[in-house]
């Protein structure tokens, strides 16, 4: 593609809503930076919970969510990730193709469950549902939320020798703490909805929610606003999407000094501690890696190597849900789960999809007595028929048919493209620098004269080639510096 070429989709008919996309913005030279990233993992481990608290997290369902590692957010690369989202197919529109993250990354990363009820409720007063459950009521509780702050003073220290009652109220207190600093987390940075509270009410009972695709949905219509060129944050599991970035994409993942186990479950686990590093880049590097993404860059199946003994019994066996087309649900938010667009994250062909059914994203007002059952009914019963729809591959799929519509229906780049000497120079060199410092650390111990000779010819061409690319560069900054001194001399002495 030329260098100033338009990007723009050949046909609009699939990313009809471009005007009101920050890639629009971002071509036009208006760069918003990196995006205010709102989850709050890395307060976790300050609460101290008793065996007894733990069995009731279980039960719920979070025995494997509280387990979330406090993972360092890379904000550029989630604010270019975001450049490549699109919400009218809730599904990342890079240069291989379409990809997204599905019900199977959210159950196999986070370990949730994916099958169950929908996270819907009733909304009820949330003075009275703090007061029912929790046995106090917040004196600044604004817009039916409190504060993670409050949450964590009043309830995270639950005694040893703590009565039923009390064991149950600060139980409830963390789940609404945990849900509210990971899976919903909101743009206000420091507060949860009450309404979360009313399913905790009955351990048993929420354990049998699907919070897994509530997640999901809930990340879903995160990451649709964030796309908007008006929008400066995002909010959801960051965790969950930066996981599956690292998971899936070569691009800003970790180095680790050794292979990470993975055998631990949920598999989120792999990225936790210090034990790798990376260089962490601004948005627009991260935005030329994406813009240049090949094939070779993708791992279509992660989680094909994980020991699939460590997946719990109930959670395997849903599974099969992780292709469904179906509508994902979280009290007022329904987000489609499109995977018939993403077939190649399941080992399978890729044909040109189906149109996508477009649905109005509604702004409802979740205030108490509001009947969001009534109002949600169409969506509700998408979920109900979830298993009826889940896409089967298509074995005489033709890909290249697929790539050459998707080229013509996509955006295909982001950011302008540059020929910088400059800039090629620095990736080159930084790439030869990377493969000089793996020679030169590389243990030689018991391996034999051939290939320690063969291993002192990589770091020697590779030193070799450094030093050229130096000089290189140096010689041809002369001679343009060169270059504009006889223009300009030329230009003075003509006028």
């Amino acid at each position: 593609m030329e260098p100033d070429g338009d990007p723009e989709p050949v046909d609009k008919s699939v990313l009809y809503d471009q005007d009101n996309h920050v890639s629009s913005a971002v071509w036009d030279g208006q760069e918003r930076g990196v995006l205010r990233c709102h989850e709050h993992t890395s307060m976790l481990d300050q609460w101290k919970l008793t065996p007894k608290q733990i069995k009731l997290v279980e039960r719920a369902g979070f025995g494997y969510l509280r387990l979330l590692p406090a993972v360092s957010l890379d904000n550029a690369l989630i604010a270019a990730l975001v450049e490549r989202w699109r919400r009218e197919t809730n599904t990342f529109h890079l240069t291989v193709g379409e990809m997204t993250i599905t019900l199977e990354d959210v159950a196999l990363l986070l370990g949730l469950a994916i099958d169950g009820e929908p996270v819907i409720g009733p909304i009820s007063s949330p003075s009275s549902v703090c007061e029912k459950l929790l046995g106090k009521v917040p004196e600044d509780l604004n817009g039916g939320m409190v504060k993670l702050t409050w949450l964590k003073e009043y309830f995270s220290g639950c005694p040893e020798d703590a009565v039923p009652e009390e064991i149950e109220r600060c139980t409830r207190a963390y789940l609404l703490y945990l849900v509210g600093s990971t899976i919903f987390s909101t743009t206000t940075g420091n507060k949860v909805p009450v309404m979360y509270l009313s399913l905790f009410e009955n351990f048993e009972k929420a354990g049998t929610f699907a919070w897994g695709a509530a997640a999901l949905a809930f990340l879903y219509r995160a990451l649709g606003n964030a796309s908007l060129k008006s929008q400066s944050t995002i909010s959801g599991c960051l965790t969950l999407l930066q996981c599956w970035s690292y998971s899936r994409l070569n691009v800003g993942r970790p180095k680790f000094n050794q292979e990470p186990d993975g055998s631990c479950f949920p598999y989120v686990l792999k990225w936790r501690g210090k034990s790798g590093s990376r260089t962490k880049c601004n948005v627009v590097s991260y935005r030329k890696a994406l813009d240049s993404l090949n094939s070779c860059d993708v791992q279509w199946l992660p989680y094909k190597d994980m020991d699939s003994t460590s997946i719990p019994e109930d959670l395997k066996s849903s599974l099969n849900l992780r292709a469904s087309k179906t509508m994902l649900l979280c009290f007022d938010k329904a987000e489609r789960h499109l995977p018939d667009r993403c077939l190649r994250q399941f080992g399978m062909h890729q044909p040109i999809p189906k149109d996508v059914q477009r649905w109005e994203r509604k702004s409802r007002i979740v205030d108490h007595g509001v009947d969001l059952l009534g109002k949600m009914d169409l969506a509700l019963k998408e979920w109900t028929e979830r298993w009826l729809h889940v896409v089967e591959g298509d074995l005489m799929a033709d890909e290249s048919e697929y790539m050459h519509w998707y080229e013509r229906i996509t955006r295909k780049c982001i950011g302008r493209v540059t020929s910088s000497l400059e800039s090629e120079y620095q990736r080159t060199v930084t790439a030869m620098r990377e493969i000089a410092n793996i020679a030169d650390i590389f243990s030689t111990e018991g391996m034999d004269p051939q290939n320690i000779d063969l291993l002192d010819q990589v770091k020697n061409i590779v030193h070799r080639c450094l030093t050229e690319q130096c000089e290189d560069f140096q010689k041809e900054k002369t001679r343009k510096r060169g270059t504009r001194k006889r223009r300009q001399g030329l230009s003075d002495h003509g006028g």
